[in-house]
């Protein structure tokens, strides 16, 4: 979870390069967006205080990036600040948000834009409730609700390349990003990770629909495709970045987790060592990790690690797989 010192690094010294980007022109803006919108989010203008009923709303759900359509906020952290804005504690991702200094009218601020299209959203501010201690102050135009039941989990098992290609298999599963968290290093990257001394694992994020795959058996596929019993170490892999290691997104989810975990338990020799802990950031890692193994899977680690386990995996949940999952990369 960011806080207030490292809002104010990225908004003087650079953000995180978002994981895709959307740009178009002026012109096709304002053929998309109502006048209103293009004024909030494109000429960074700002909407009159309590002109929106935005404010007052709080039933669960994603807040979106009218322009792009990225995640931003969920509802879970939106608070009645009284300043006639919708605001949040944080966003969704840590790389979510980009942060720039406003020194518009005699002030310094600092201005939020969407990271994947510049959208202009408000400003954030160190007058925020705890945990994060940050009030995000947002145009409500430059949001849009969804409802959509999508959900989260995030996972490490070894390997992120190797967790990744499993998930990226599975019906109900729309989204799945390699990355790094558990630890207290912010903005790792790949080589700090693999030292050892950032306290991170690889990880992977799945982005899931609930009524098509559970939390519950998310999980019980990540505990059959690797050895939840072996501390700090997948194999050949060894080190603290590859320990068995789940990180719940709220109550419900560690709930779920300790539930499994003891149901498990007995389908293995030897007692399960696999973490259980809240999430507090998911820093997605480098681009070329990302897909890595569907871009590559005829590099040596893939042919020999990646492979097998894949082949093993949809033999055993066959049934899970998602239309178009084939066993091309398999055969290769």
């Amino acid at each position: 979870m960011l806080k207030w010192s490292e809002v104010m690094r990225r908004a003087r010294h650079g953000n995180p390069v978002a994981g895709r980007r959307v740009e178009k022109s002026d012109a096709q803006w304002r053929a998309e967006l109502t006048p209103e919108q293009h004024h909030v989010t494109r000429a960074k203008g700002t909407e009159r205080p309590f002109s929106s009923e935005m404010c007052g709303l709080f039933e669960a759900g994603r807040y979106l990036c009218t322009c792009c359509g990225e995640p931003l906020f969920d509802a879970e952290e939106k608070f009645e600040s009284g300043s006639g804005w919708p605001s949040f504690t944080h966003p969704v991702q840590h790389d979510a948000i980009a942060y720039q200094l406003d020194l518009s009218h005699g002030m310094e601020r600092v201005e939020t834009q969407c990271s994947v299209c510049d959208a202009h959203l408000g400003h954030v501010f160190p007058d925020g409730p705890a945990p994060s201690g940050l009030r995000y102050c947002i145009n409500a135009l430059a949001l849009r609700k969804s409802d959509a039941g999508e959900a989260r989990a995030t996972f490490g098992g070894g390997c992120f390349w190797c967790t990744e290609a499993v998930f990226e298999q599975l019906a109900g599963v729309s989204r799945v990003e390699s990355g790094y968290a558990g630890g207290s290093t912010p903005d790792p990257s790949y080589q700090a990770v693999c030292s050892g001394q950032t306290g991170h694992a690889e990880v992977v994020q799945v982005t899931f629909d609930p009524s098509v795959v559970s939390y519950a058996d998310l999980l019980r596929i990540h505990l059959s495709t690797h050895d939840p019993t072996t501390p700090n170490r997948q194999g050949a892999d060894r080190g603290t970045q590859y320990r068995s290691i789940v990180l719940t997104h709220d109550d419900d989810q560690a709930s779920v987790a300790r539930q499994v975990l003891a149901e498990m338990a007995p389908l293995f020799d030897d007692p399960i060592v696999t973490e259980v802990r809240p999430l507090d950031s998911f820093y997605r890692a480098e681009d070329y990790h990302q897909d890595y193994y569907a871009s590559n899977p005829n590099r040596p680690y893939c042919a020999a690690v990646i492979t097998p386990k894949l082949q093993r995996f949809r033999a055993r949940f066959g049934e899970r797989l998602r239309a178009g999952a084939t066993n091309t990369h398999a055969q290769s």
